[in-house]
C-alpha cells in the first residue's frame, strides 16, 4: 500500500511521455486498485496468504476438537493418539500467527509446523487403516462404520497443505503472477481444495449412511460439497468470470453449511437418552460436534483460490 502511494506520487511528477508503456500500465493499475481492500502495509500477496492461514486454522481447530473427543472416547489406548492434539494445536497457533503477520516473507516456524501437520495426516491415515483392518472380518462395512474413521486424519493433512501454500505465497514477495511450486497459485489451491471437498464428503457420506440418512438434511453434506468441488474444477479449466462468480457464491454457501451443521449435530445429541443433561456421555456417542466446520475451512480456501485466480487474470 505504501509502495503504491509512492509510485503514484512519482508518476505525477514524471512527464507522461517519459514513461514506458509497462510503467504507465503499472501506474494505472495502482490508481484504479481499490485501496479499501488492503490494510496499511499489506500487499495482495500477504492478503491472499492470510486468507489461507484462516482456512488452515479453521481446519486445525476442527481437528483439535474432534480428535480430542474421539480419542478420549478411545481412552487414549495408544499413546500416539495424543499426537494429533499436539500437532493440531500447534498448527492452529501458527495459523493465528500467520493471520496476524503482515510481512511478505515465509516464516520458518510456520513452514515447519505445516509440514509436520501434513506428515501427521499421512501417518494418521495409516494408523486408522490398520485399526480397521486388524478387527475381526478385516476391511468390511461393519469395521469401516465403527472403527477409526478412515478419512479423519486427512483434515490435518489438508490444513498443513493449505498453510504451506500460504507460506509459498508469502515467499513470492511482490512478484507477479503468484505461484506455488512453480504452478499458478490460484489453480493449485483450488485443486487441493476440490480434492479435499471430495474426500471430506466421502467421510461424511460413510457416517451418514451408517445413520441410514434418517434425517433428510443428512443428505446436504454429501451433495453441496461435491458440487462445490465441480465448480472449483470448472473455474480452473474454464476460468470465465461467470463460472468463478457462481463458484464464489457456492463456497459461501458451503462455509455457512459447515457452521450450521454444528447446530444439527447438537440437535442429534439432544435426541439421545438424557439429552444435554447427560452431555458427558452423549457427546461421545452422538454425532461429532466439531466435524462440520471442516467444510467451512475448505470453503475459505476455495474463496482464497478464486480471488487469486481473479487477480491473476485481471493483472
Amino acid at each position: 500500500m505504501r509502495s503504491n502511494r509512492a509510485e503514484i506520487e512519482r508518476a505525477r511528477r514524471v512527464p507522461h511521455v517519459a514513461r514506458s508503456e509497462p510503467e504507465r500500465a503499472r501506474v494505472q493499475s495502482s490508481l484504479t486498485r481499490p485501496a479499501s481492500r488492503l490494510r496499511w502495509g499489506e500487499t495482495e500477496t500477504v492478503m491472499a496468504a492470510r486468507r489461507l492461514n484462516r482456512a488452515a486454522g479453521t481446519l486445525a481447530a476442527s481437528v483439535l476438537a474432534d480428535s480430542a473427543v474421539e480419542h478420549y472416547r478411545g481412552s487414549f489406548k495408544n499413546k500416539a493418539m495424543f499426537t494429533p492434539l499436539v500437532v493440531a494445536g500447534l498448527t492452529l497457533a501458527m495459523s493465528l500467527h500467520g493471520t496476524a503477520d503482515m510481512r511478505p516473507a515465509a516464516h520458518r516456524a510456520r513452514d515447519t509446523s505445516y509440514l509436520l501437520a501434513a506428515a501427521t495426516g499421512l501417518l494418521g491415515t495409516g494408523f486408522h487403516i490398520h485399526n480397521v483392518t486388524k478387527k475381526v472380518g478385516g476391511f468390511s462395512w461393519q469395521n469401516a462404520f465403527y472403527g477409526a474413521p478412515l478419512g479423519a486424519p486427512m483434515a490435518i493433512l489438508l490444513s498443513g497443505l493449505l498453510g504451506f501454500c500460504s507460506e509459498r505465497l508469502r515467499a513470492n514477495g511482490r512478484q507477479r503472477p503468484h505461484r506455488v511450486f512453480n504452478f499458478p497459485a490460484g489453480e493449485t489451491v483450488a485443486t487441493v481444495t476440490a480434492l479435499g471437498l471430495l474426500g471430506t464428503t466421502g467421510e461424511a457420506g460413510l457416517l451418514h449412511f451408517r445413520g441410514a440418512f434418517h434425517n433428510p438434511f443428512m443428505a446436504v453434506p454429501v451433495t453441496i460439497p461435491p458440487i462445490g468441488a465441480g465448480l472449483l474444477a470448472g473455474a480452473v479449466l474454464n476460468g470465465g468470470g461467470r463460472t468463478r462468480g457462481l463458484a464464489r457464491w457456492w463456497m459461501r454457501l458451503l462455509a455457512a453449511m459447515g457452521f450450521i451443521g454444528v447446530g444439527f449435530h447438537a440437535y442429534g445429541i439432544s435426541r439421545n437418552m438424557g439429552g444435554w443433561r447427560n452431555w458427558s456421555q452423549n457427546i461421545l456417542n452422538g454425532p461429532p460436534l466439531p466435524a462440520p466446520p471442516s467444510f467451512s475451512g475448505l470453503a475459505l480456501a476455495g474463496l482464497a483460490a478464486l480471488e487469486l485466480m481473479r487477480e491473476a487474470r485481471d493483472a
